[in-house]
This record gives structure tokens, C-alpha cells and sequence, in this order.
């Protein structure tokens, strides 16, 4: 039943492309941004659970 309704829909055989190409264009752009991210801001990002007050002057956090 399932594959009749599935055989019946037209141009279907495109969505697992559609869905395969979102996939790694996200996990491509993410790598990306993870090479190319600042190292402060990385180092910033964690060691922020740690501290006990949010510091003031830096320019990554957004008050």
C-alpha cells in the first residue's frame, strides 16, 4: 500500500536528494565555521560557564 501511494506522487524521487543536500551544506557550512572561527571568542565561549561575573569590556558578549 505504502509504495502504490508512494509510486503515485510525481517527482518524488527528489526529495531524498533535497534532503541529502541540506544535510551536508549544514554540516559543511558548520565546519567551516568551526576552521574559521576567532580563537579568542572560542576560548571566551569556554571559559564562560566558569566565571562567576559576566565581564563587561569584552566585545563578544552582547549586554
Amino acid at each position: 500500500m505504502k509504495k502504490d501511494i508512494l509510486n503515485s506522487i510525481e517527482h518524488i524521487e527528489i526529495y531524498p536528494i533535497i534532503s541529502l543536500l541540506i544535510f551536508v551544506i549544514f554540516f559543511v557550512g558548520m565546519f567551516i565555521w568551526v576552521i574559521t572561527t576567532d580563537k579568542k571568542y572560542i576560548n571566551y565561549m569556554k571559559d564562560m560557564p566558569f566565571s562567576d561575573k559576566p565581564e563587561k569590556n569584552s566585545g563578544y558578549e552582547k549586554v
